[in-house]
């Protein structure tokens, strides 16, 4: 069932609309991030690895991280975290080896393969920042009531999920 069909099947309610089409709304946008990347790197000859790996280097950024972080930053879901590291290391984009602490947790780090696919992602954002503060489309204040909302929406859902149990 979609979210237009759930709000089609209920009564107009003015809140739970509007709360529904903000959900549709979030989903839709992260996956046409995920277009947006996988457009950039075609453009760029990049076919080695796919919109996903290429968020997850950007993400990763100069942190050494567990695939474990990486799950528990929300970023991933959809996709299977330890086969997307697996397939980096594979092709040279990022460095393993295990954890001194925990054997059992391998620690991954970007290569300078990793840093250059990283950097590709920045200049693409940076392009696409300055082009809506330019055009007016949306600025980027620290008070910008945009990221206010999903923050608090983020803030609800992590209180909804702790709560749960």
């Amino acid at each position: 069932m979609t979210l237009h069909a759930t709000v089609e099947e209920r009564p107009r309610d003015g809140v739970m609309e509007h709360y529904l089409e903000t959900l549709g709304l979030v989903e839709r946008l992260h996956r046409l991030l995920l277009d947006v990347i996988k457009d950039e790197f075609e453009r760029l000859g990049q076919i080695e690895i796919n919109a996903v790996q290429a968020l997850l280097l950007f993400n990763i950024g100069e942190h050494e991280v567990t695939a474990g972080e990486l799950k528990s930053r929300g970023y991933y879901q959809g996709s299977n975290v330890s086969y997307n590291l697996k397939k980096l290391v594979e092709a040279g984009y990022m460095h393993h080896e295990r954890c001194e602490v925990d054997r059992r947790s391998v620690r991954v780090r970007l290569t300078a393969k990793g840093r250059a696919v990283r950097d590709a992602v920045a200049a693409l954002f940076r392009r696409h920042a300055d082009v809506l503060e330019t055009r007016g489309v949306i600025g980027f204040s620290g008070d910008d009531d945009v990221n206010t909302l999903l923050k608090r929406m983020e803030r609800f859902w992590t209180d909804q999920i702790r709560y749960i149990y």
